[in-house]
This record gives structure tokens, C-alpha cells and sequence, in this order.
């Protein structure tokens, strides 16, 4: 599928005016607008769109791999993070709910296998449908410290989720008589938890004020049909429809609690969420470190509340000016908010939504997803067909991603000791490191080893030879660094006694091997190491 756009596609879909900077666009010599591929979504649709015209040729499933390109802000982590990318990529097409209902699990077992297969320790996970859209959707991360997302875990009941859209259990307070709004003085607290300690109450019974900037999608355009006096969206000029209109978002959550950016940004349709600046904040009559919505200008501004707030009575929050906070703020008493919605972030520690028992936080590497799309895509782009009744219905979608380059990346991290990479055989770049140890005196050595190597690689043997003029242990570093699953080692004095040293990286278990049983005995380590893999993968499918 191509990897430069026409600008209509995406228009039509609707996410050309819902997709912000992570989107590079462009014109051509005849003012064209075009954008680089995030993904391909659009292009797939209006594919089927035009090859479908019955309920006969579905359902079916498109593969590729493809260069994608997001226009990453801050890129990171050699492949974890960087703007051109190669991603797998499939997308199915059903007539019905149904059909799709029942092919989604079948990619999430398979997606398990192959993560396994790579020797991998990924998890699948609920998450946020972001950008894509749809009905459902679910993250494959692989654990490791440097991953950017926060994986939220039940080990009692199993429930895992991207902190993106977790939610846990909020005990609502006992009730209380409302006290009187009392302003205090509090010289120098700009923290929740200074402030907590200097009037002796816990964090939960604080607000905290968390101010930022939305851009939201104009009501005008993003995915619905154009009203009268609209250009079509084909006809739209380059910057046509891609007003932001923005609005100085005030949200409040629990003092003893995080914002979840995700759920709020949802929550008010915004395509994208920065902190406010100190004079925009005054701008509102608030005060930057003492700031509550209590008495605050409104226009302009969406007050959005945490549920649990909005049900906690008698707390301490800013009096908006310097070295002041109220004591007794009440929601709908002293203010009211614009929305009340599930805006914390869960943290470990809070009780699982589902069992109650307590939640533990990991850092992970999406490294692949998988989405129930729904009819976001066809019903925008016309991608219908004609069911047994002879009537017009959209096609329902799904589409399936993994990071390739991720992918590996991921396995490195998951995979490796103080001495360099340790590859699953299953995608090392090679099967075998074999070294020479080359001696001005034993020609044979060089001898032996290309024969290995040609009887190695006849026989299937993805081989490395080593045979530069280095020391012994600059070449045992370096294969040890490269990381390959077995290492053949052969020496003059090995030569003399019809050996050759075997060596497993993962284990460093060392054997001497007779010359003429090497090629076999490497066949036989390497299909050890698979059947594991294999076993491994069998036992996330079940």
C-alpha cells in the first residue's frame, strides 16, 4: 500500500482534522495535499470499497508490511521510539458483530504465539482506542523497565490494562455535615502534600487543581457529513478544516491522586492536552499553586471533575491568590463543574475494579495491538455490500499491528546480560558465532573452519565466521556481545585432540564436541532450543 496519502482519504475519514502534529502533511507541485502514512486504515477501506459489492467475498483478511511515519515529538530508545518505523499490519473485513467477534480472539492467540515464538514475555492488556477508534482494543506489551507506558495488574483475578484507561475501585467517603467555606492562610504551601501537613489533614481530603490547554476538534468537520454550505471534504484547502478551537481545561482530582491525561482528554474530546502557562492561568482569575474552581472566570474555560471529588465532602483547595487555600469546598456548593467524569489515573496499591484485591504497576513496550474498528471507516468511506437480503450495509473491521523493529528492540531489552545480547534462536541474526583462533603455525585451523562453515550452511546453519587476525578473548567478547545462541570454537590444540568447543550463550554451558559430530550435535541444540520456544508459545495460546 502506498506510503504517501491524498489528503481526501483521510478527510473523508475525518481523522485529517482529528490528528494533530503526529501527522506530517504536504503539497505538491499542483497544491495537492498529501500526508505520510501513520497508517493505513484509509487506504485499505477505500480498496474494499472498491473490490466488495457482496456478502459472498467476506470475510477476509489484507496483510502487509509497510513503513509507517508519525512525526514523534521527542524519538527515543533507538527503534523503541522514532518517527519511520516497519510495522506488520493486517485488516479483516466482516459482514457482521458476530463474525468479527469470533476472529478477534483468533488474532489475539496468535499475536500470544508469535510474541512467544520471539522469545518474548508480552502480555496482552486493555487499552485506549486512541487515534484508530472502534469498540475494543488491546495492547501486547513486553515488560521492561524502559518501557513509557504503566501497566496496571491484578495478580488475584488476572485484570491487567494500560494505566491509559484503567479504572479501580474509589471508596466514596463516609458523610459528613458540609462545613462553612473558611479561608486560611498557608504562607509558602504550593504542594498538596505541604499543604496537607501544615493543616493536618491526610492527602485525601485535599483537591488538587491540575491546569491545561485542549485542542479540540472543530464541531464543524471531524467525521461527519458536510452541512450546507460546507466544502466537500475533497475540496478543502491545505489548512481548510484544521482550526483548532481551544479552551483552558481546569480539572480537579484527589489530592492522594494522579490525572489521567488519557480519560480526560477523552472525556472532553480533545486531540491534544498541554500545561498551561502562569498567565494564562491568572488569565481565569486563578492562582498558579493555590488555584481552585471556586470563584474562577468561566468563559472559556471546562471545569472537569474527578467522580470521586465530586462525591467527597468538606476538602481543602486553593482560594486562588498567594499563600491562601479554602477549607470546606464542596462540589455543588462552591462550584460546579462543567463535567463530572472517571478522570484518575490508577496506581499501585489501588483495589482492582473487578476483585478489589490489590493492584501492582509495571513499566512495558507496546510492541503490538489489535483493534475491533467497527464501521468508523467504512460507513464514512462507503465501503458497503450487498447482505443475502439484497440491502446495503457497511462492512465491519478489525485491524491488527505489530512493531517490527520494536519488536526486536523489545526482545534485546527482555534479553540480555552484563555481556551484550543473548537472541532467541528463533530471530538471531544468525545460528552459530563460529571462531577461528587463528596461529601463524597451524594453517589447518583456517582449513577446518571454512569446511565447517560450508558444511554448516549446507545443511540449513545460518553461520557467523569469525576468522579476523584478533586475539582469542576480543573474539569471545565480541561473540558474546552479538549475542548468537551457540558459539563453535576451534583452536590448534582442540585440532590435535579431534575437538571443537561448543558453547550455548543463554546458559554458558561448555562441551567439547568430536570434529566429525559437530554439525549434528549444533542441529540437535538448535532444535532443543526451538522445541522450547515452541512449548513456551503453546503454553501462552492455552
Amino acid at each position: 500500500m502506498p506510503f504517501v496519502h491524498p489528503a481526501e482519504l483521510w478527510q473523508r475519514s475525518g481523522r485529517w482534522y482529528e490528528i494533530g502534529n503526529d501527522m506530517a502533511r504536504l503539497t505538491d507541485w499542483g497544491g495537492r495535499d498529501y500526508c505520510l502514512a501513520m497508517t493505513h486504515e484509509e487506504v485499505v477501506t477505500d480498496l474494499a470499497a472498491q473490490v466488495v459489492a457482496s456478502h459472498k467475498q467476506l470475510p477476509f483478511t489484507l496483510y502487509q508490511i509497510q513503513t509507517k511515519f508519525r512525526d514523534e515529538p521527542r524519538s527515543r530508545a533507538g527503534l523503541i521510539r522514532v518517527r519511520e518505523f516497519t510495522m506488520k499490519d493486517g485488516y479483516s473485513f466482516h459482514a457482521d458483530y458476530d463474525d468479527l467477534d469470533e476472529y478477534y480472539p483468533m488474532v489475539y492467540r496468535a499475536y500470544s504465539r508469535i510474541f512467544s515464538r520471539c522469545g518474548l514475555d508480552a502480555i496482552p492488556v486493555a487499552s485506549d482506542t486512541g487515534m484508530m477508534g472502534g469498540t475494543m482494543a488491546h495492547e501486547f506489551m513486553a515488560l521492561a523497565p524502559v518501557g513509557e507506558d504503566t501497566i496496571v495488574i491484578c495478580d488475584a483475578c488476572g485484570y491487567r490494562a494500560n494505566r491509559q484507561v484503567a479504572t479501580f475501585v474509589k471508596e466514596r467517603p463516609a458523610a459528613e455535615e458540609t462545613g462553612p467555606l473558611r479561608e486560611v492562610h498557608t504562607p509558602g504551601r504550593t504542594t498538596i502534600d505541604s499543604v496537607a501537613e501544615f493543616l493536618g489533614v491526610p492527602t485525601s481530603r485535599t483537591a488538587k487543581a491540575v491546569f491545561l490547554v485542549a485542542d479540540l476538534a472543530p464541531s464543524a468537520v471531524g467525521g461527519r457529513e458536510p452541512a450546507d454550505g460546507d466544502a466537500p471534504f475533497g475540496e478543502l484547502g491545505p489548512q481548510e478544516g484544521l482550526e483548532t478551537d481551544r479552551a483552558l481545561v481546569f480539572a480537579v482530582v484527589r489530592g492522594d491522586m494522579e490525572l489521567n491525561e488519557t480519560k480526560l482528554a477523552n472525556a472532553i474530546g480533545a486531540r491534544a492536552l498541554r500545561s498551561a502557562e502562569p498567565e494564562e492561568i491568572r488569565g481565569i482569575g486563578a492562582e498558579p499553586g493555590f488555584g481552585s474552581p471556586v470563584g474562577i472566570e468561566r468563559d472559556g474555560v471546562i471545569v472537569v471533575v474527578d467522580d470521586l471529588v465530586a462525591n467527597s465532602p468538606n476538602l481543602v483547595g486553593g482560594a486562588n491568590r498567594v499563600d491562601y487555600h479554602y477549607e470546606n469546598v464542596n462540589h455543588g456548593r462552591d462550584f460546579e463543574a462543567d463535567l463530572v467524569a472517571d478522570i484518575a489515573a490508577a496506581a499501585a496499591g489501588h483495589g482492582c475494579p473487578d476483585c478489589g484485591a490489590p493492584l501492582r504497576a509495571e513499566r512495558g513496550i507496546e510492541v503490538g495491538n489489535i483493534f475491533k474498528l467497527g464501521t468508523k471507516y467504512s460507513e464514512s468511506m462507503g465501503a458497503s455490500f450487498l447482505d443475502q437480503d439484497g440491502h446495503s450495509r457497511p462492512m465491519v473491521m478489525g485491524c491488527y499491528g505489530i512493531g517490527v523493529g520494536r519488536l526486536v528492540a523489545s526482545v534485546v531489552e527482555q534479553s540480555h546480560d552484563e555481556d551484550g545480547i543473548v537472541w532467541p534462536v528463533s530471530i538471531a541474526p544468525y545460528h552459530v558465532s563460529l571462531v577461528a583462533l587463528q596461529h601463524p603455525e597451524s594453517p589447518q585451523v583456517a582449513e577446518t573452519a571454512e569446511r565447517l562453515y560450508e558444511e554448516l550452511t549446507s545443511s540449513g546453519v545460518e553461520v557467523l565466521l569469525d576468522d579476523r587476525d584478533e586475539r582469542p578473548g576480543v573474539k569471545f567478547n565480541d561473540a558474546d556481545l552479538i549475542g548468537l545462541p551457540l558459539r563453535l570454537t576451534i583452536g590448534s590444540r582442540g585440532l590435535a585432540a579431534g575437538v571443537v568447543e561448543l558453547r550455548e550463550r543463554a546458559s554458558g554451558e561448555k562441551v567439547e564436541v568430536p570434529l566429525a559430530d559437530a554439525v549434528a550435535e549444533v542441529h540437535e541444540r538448535l532444535e532443543r532450543l526451538r522445541a522450547e520456544l515452541e512449548a513456551t508459545a503453546a503454553a501462552a495460546e492455552g
